[in-house]
């Protein structure tokens, strides 16, 4: 429905983790078109990384309500909402995994089947898209929007929709919502050097610890420096990944210097402090380039898809900690640094243009928005697809399985409870149980 001058646009946020939630809530805000009003509703999906309330506290972003929800109950809150319970929403944007993506998208078409009228339906990528590409994309695919943060991402985005024969016009170029923040002036007192972390990359204990021993000595070598490890979660939390390994415990076992120490925080508060940001894949890098602050990947573990450092290849930021241990600075290349939607140019105010001026568009179109329609089908993904829906406990036609849990029963305070002790099992076993489990079988 077109939205006046005068009444905000309703819109709805649907996220599986902290950094999924930080991405869909920016998202929103930016692609809405002009100065429009928003009016923000999150929900978040249950899960094994549904953030904690410091994750939602750190990410900065406010929401006019926020609860919890399973997939079903979502869908009946699509079904219900300008049902007799409340107005509709005009955008949803779902920022989930790709699988997540493809159930709502069949779960929507469903309880929207006999609407005249529709939200407009927005996904993408939280950050770097450095693995699965054909298969998150094509799990994407059915949106009215799917967003790529950067040129490079859309001419690939396109590429892949055209191969498999699917409508390549949902791809919609913009950047990383979360860019931003103060270009660096100059060297901080002290002189600050940032490691960012990342949950699941290193995998293994050998390399992350290889990582944190190279952290300390170069906290050591370089006394009059401040060294920081930056850290996504603490003990207990997840986010997008799972962390087996927390550089927490790693550190435990290690005798760093007075200069070195952990951080947690939004890391736009981090690297307003950064003379030098290091990482092997992180996000973070292009947060960094985009403020101009010097910037390093990593090369120690090699070049290789499975870091996601080969993302990088071009930009001029590969080095080793031998390298850096000896002074070096790296010098980004500009026009690498361009194709990945940084804008240190300052051109980053126009990025979500595009975006706005379609989501305008269909809000405007007096026919409504057509039916969704993703790619794979039961007829075109027969062997795959089920699966996909079933892990959200829907069936091959979008509807609810049988069993699935009921959206009209709000958890009781024992339900709670339940939940809350069943993701801490979860967590425990992830990152202490598995782990043992695995040094065994290696003996």
């Amino acid at each position: 429905m077109p939205a006046s001058a005068t009444k905000a646009l309703r819109v709805a946020v649907l996220a599986d983790s902290d950094t999924r939630w930080k991405w869909g809530a920016l998202t929103a805000t930016r692609v809405c078109p002009g100065d429009t009003e928003i009016h923000l509703d999150g929900y978040l999906l249950r899960g094994r990384a549904t953030p904690t309330a410091r994750q939602l506290r750190e990410v900065g972003v406010d929401a006019d309500s926020l609860r919890e929800v399973t997939a079903v109950e979502f869908l009946r809150a699509m079904e219900g909402a300008g049902e007799g319970d409340g107005e509709p929403y005009d955008v949803l944007v779902l920022a989930l995994v790709g699988g997540g993506v493809q159930a709502m998208l069949h779960g929507l078409g469903r309880v929207w089947r006999d609407r005249a009228e529709r939200p407009v339906v927005v996904t993408g990528y939280v950050g770097v898209v450095y693995e699965k590409l054909a298969d998150g994309l094509l799990l994407r695919h059915g949106a009215d929007l799917v967003l790529a943060n950067s040129r490079q991402d859309a001419e690939r985005f396109r590429a892949v929709y055209e191969g498999v024969g699917a409508d390549p016009a949902a791809v919609t170029e913009v950047a990383l919502p979360f860019l931003g923040g103060a270009a660096h002036a100059g060297e901080h007192d002290p002189y600050t050097v940032v490691f960012a972390a990342q949950p699941s990359v290193p995998d293994s204990r050998k390399d992350r610890t290889y990582l944190l021993e190279r952290l300390i000595r170069h906290a050591r070598l370089h006394p009059e420096r401040e060294v920081l490890l930056k850290l996504r979660s603490r003990p207990g939390e997840h986010t997008t990944h799972i962390e087996e390994l927390p550089y927490q415990k790693l550190v435990q076992r290690a005798d760093p210097p007075p200069n070195f120490r952990l951080v947690y925080g939004h890391m736009g508060e981090v690297l307003d402090r950064t003379d030098l940001l290091v990482t092997v894949s992180s996000t973070a890098a292009l947060e960094s380039l985009h403020r101009r602050i010097p910037t390093v990947v990593l090369t120690d573990l090699g070049v290789r898809e499975a870091l996601g450092n080969h993302h990088f290849v071009g930009s001029g930021c590969l080095a080793s900690w031998d390298q850096l241990d000896a002074g070096h600075r790296p010098a980004p290349d500009a026009e690498w640094v361009a194709r990945q939607g940084v804008a240190a140019d300052g051109g980053y105010k126009t990025a979500f243009d595009e975006a706005r001026k379609r989501i305008a568009a269909l809000l405007s179109r007096p026919a409504g928005l057509p039916p969704l329609a993703p790619y794979y089908t039961p007829v075109t993904a027969p062997g795959y697809l089920p699966g996909i829906l079933a892990r959200h406990h829907l069936a091959p036609d979008g509807a609810p399985l049988p069993g699935a849990p009921a959206a009209d029963r709000a958890p009781g305070p024992v339900r709670q409870v339940v939940r809350r002790a069943a993701r801490g099992a979860y967590r425990h076993g992830v990152q202490r149980v598995a782990p043992v489990i695995r040094r065994m079988g290696e003996l």
